[in-house]
């Protein structure tokens, strides 16, 4: 849906997202992308789409059933973007289900058998009846569809089985119904089978239980089964930082009665199924107009296929990508002291986390360590994070901990590690009212001299550091540090105002300072300097900075933007707008700014994306890069990206997805040469001796 707001070209942000887990969905095609891979990709694009359809059409579901005329506006235009995303998914669900049926059927081709339930032998089917016996007895209970009101009760992280059977010696051969759970979180959703004949085969759990129906109702005298798959996802939340003015959002958000939390807004179901079984389900459902239900393939839940198994075919993934132990934060020294000398840095997953792990344990242990504040959004399950936080604690240390309870789908991990931090004697501080604490800091509190701060694009999250891509500055540069510091003692006393100069912080200071930034670089190319904007980001959504992206175009500037997921820019003919989009194998996920003006530059990286949520809603820290070398390094991945021809989509708002390889280009793939080069510098990489001149340094305050 292309808009007009204020007489520039918008695509609404849930639209954009449509065509964002569409590049996903296309990378299951690809011949050149290992199959395992493929079939990944196919289980991360069901996974987007179920948490898609959760929170974010859930809300605009929310605000389209609104009938009060102070939002009239809003509801209309929410009914007309739920229209096009269920257009836009009927569409991509054709893709999706020829894409799952060529990598099955190239899977047999490297002698791996999908089979089902019709396809079995009678070797085969005498081990799954054992399976059900030994692992599966007991866990499947059906529920008669007669004996329920509404299917309330249960979750939407699960497959359901619709069964339709008989009653054998009834007069009229009497039909019943009823539903079951599939155990996919005991029992996974693929059942490895004997080999036969060198081959490798392997069976949908659901087929597994279709094989076992005379099984599962034993006793009950009944014949004839038939099993039919359905999911639905429910509604998760209202989304309050959705674009739309606070006090209508307010109203919308607290006083919607027509749609309960959790109820039922799509449902995917078999298209084979009767209509007799389908019509008693969707009973059980009671959908609204502008849910979706969608007749589908067989199989549901998709996501997966993330956790197929590979029988030992490496050849079938991607090779191993080991992190890099970063040299010059490797050996005996302390990383503290190497920090307060120069400005130092890290790129993950090419490079290893374990070097701010390390960063931490050492300010847990060292002497000349005071304090230490960490913000944290996210957690990994056994986070090495907070056991040196504790560590710190234990030894005396104060630590201070902002821990995010409303990060969504983590609520239930956050709260259980900011329990374990209290009882360490940690000061956990849960937030800001209102405003969600989205930044990536670390503060550390040094008795000998400058203090260290650590400034990053993601997530203190060992697990995410594995797949997503993010950077990280580590400094002792004054000016930087203090600031950081003045972050904590906003999020402790939001009430008392905090004045940034070096960092740019939201809700304070951050979108004035980018608009005044993109300002000055329209006023220089209007005077006839060159001038560019470089941005790496997430997602692009942000009304003001979309316009504010139109107009340093309209001045002359030329623009290059990287954007992994939402955008709601629409490409003009000037050609001075270019934008990418990167899948591949890891996640892109860093945000960097370059504002270029002849020869003067300007570069930062951060936590924020250019949404409202983000500028408006959050707290989020975005700093300048001074050190030269870190500086170059922020440029080369931003240039590597726009130059990548072999993952890199074109980004136009018209949701084509093409990709930027022409015939006769040298093939170039951004994060396999940047892996390469990391690795290179690396080996080659010496430490500067004692009294050699570092390039960047000025003793801790090298702003």
């Amino acid at each position: 849906m292309v808009k007009k707001k204020q007489n520039i070209p918008y695509i609404e942000r849930d639209v954009s997202w449509m065509y964002f887990n569409r590049r996903i969905l296309q990378e299951a095609s690809r011949e050149h992308i290992p199959l395992l891979e493929r079939l990944s990709f196919l289980g991360i694009y069901s996974n987007n789409l179920d948490e898609f359809f959760r929170v974010r059409v859930a809300t605009q579901s929310r605000i389209a059933e609104y009938s009060d005329k102070s939002a009239a506006d809003e509801s209309e235009k929410a009914t007309k973007i739920i229209k096009q995303i269920n257009k836009l998914n009927s569409q991509y669900s054709v893709e999706y289900e020829h894409s799952v049926k060529a990598v099955t059927e190239e899977l047999r081709q490297e002698g791996i058998y999908l089979v089902n339930d019709t396809e079995v032998s009678a070797e085969q089917l005498q081990f799954i009846r054992q399976y059900y016996r030994d692992h599966l007895n007991g866990l499947i209970v059906p529920v008669w569809l007669s004996a329920i009101k509404m299917l309330d009760n249960e979750t939407d992280e699960s497959i359901y089985l619709g069964i339709k059977f008989h009653y054998p010696g009834t007069k009229r051969a009497q039909v019943g119904y009823a539903y079951l759970e599939l155990p996919v979180a005991v029992a996974g959703r693929f059942v490895c089978l004997p080999d036969c004949d060198g081959k490798k085969y392997v069976m949908y759990l659901d087929d597994v239980v279709r094989c076992c129906l005379p099984l599962v109702f034993e006793g009950l005298g009944l014949s004839d089964f038939e099993a039919y798959s359905f999911k639905f996802t429910r509604d998760a939340e209202m989304e309050i930082d959705n674009d739309l003015r606070t006090g209508t959002l307010q109203k919308i958000s607290k006083g919607v009665k027509s749609r309960k939390r959790g109820q039922p807004l799509r449902v995917l179901y078999d298209a084979n199924m009767p209509k007799d079984l389908l019509k008693r389900i969707l009973k059980k459902l009671d959908l609204d107009a502008l849910d979706t239900l969608l007749a589908s393939g067989r199989y549901h839940n998709h996501k997966d296929f993330m956790k197929f198994p590979d029988f030992g075919r490496k050849d079938l993934k991607y090779p191993a990508w080991y992190p890099i132990l970063k040299k010059e934060l490797d050996g005996p020294e302390s990383l503290l002291a190497k920090i307060q000398q120069r400005d130092r840095f890290i790129h993950v997953p090419y490079y290893s986390f374990d070097s701010f792990i390390r960063v931490l344990q050492e300010a847990a242990m060292s002497p000349l360590v005071k304090s230490i504040k960490i913000t944290l959004y996210r957690l990994a399950k056994e986070s090495k994070v907070v056991k040196a936080l504790i560590g710190a604690a234990r030894n005396g240390k104060k630590v201070t901990v902002s821990i995010e309870l409303l990060a969504r789908f983590d609520e239930a991990s956050n709260i259980y590690w900011s329990k374990r931090m209290q009882e360490a004697g940690i000061n956990v501080i849960f937030g800001v009212e209102g405003l969600k604490v989205h930044s990536k800091i670390t503060h550390i509190s040094m008795t000998k001299g400058p203090d260290i701060a650590c400034i990053g694009t993601g997530n203190f999250h060992e697990g995410n550091a594995r797949t997503y891509t993010d950077c990280m500055l580590m400094t002792a540069s004054r000016r930087i540090v203090k600031e950081v510091d003045a972050v904590f003692s906003f999020i402790e006393r939001p009430y008392n105002p905090v004045n940034f100069k070096e960092l740019l912080v939201s809700p304070n200071v951050m979108r004035n300072r980018f608009t005044s930034i993109i300002n000055d670089v329209i006023r220089k190319s209007r005077e006839g300097l060159p001038a560019s904007i470089k941005i790496k980001v997430n997602h692009i959504t942000d009304q003001q900075m979309v316009k504010k992206i139109y107009e340093a175009a309209e001045a002359g500037v030329e623009i290059d933007l990287l954007v992994r997921g939402n955008c709601s820019l629409v490409v003009p003919d000037n050609g001075r707008i270019r934008i990418t989009g990167i899948i591949d194998r890891f996640l892109e996920h860093s945000r960097i700014f370059i504002f270029t003006v002849g020869n003067e530059e300007r570069v930062y990286i951060g936590s924020a994306d250019w949404m409202t949520r983000n500028l408006d809603n959050r707290v989020e820290v975005v700093t300048p890069i001074y050190d030269p070398e870190i500086r170059a390094e922020m440029k080369r991945i931003v240039e590597y990206g726009l130059r990548d021809n072999m993952q890199g989509r074109i980004v136009d708002g018209r949701g084509e997805n093409l990709f930027r390889f022409k015939e006769g280009d040298t093939p170039f793939r951004s994060q396999e040469e940047l892996y390469k080069e990391y690795q290179a510098e690396n080996e080659r990489y010496q430490e500067p001796q004692a009294g050699q001149t570092i390039p960047g340094s000025t003793g801790g305050d090298n702003a």
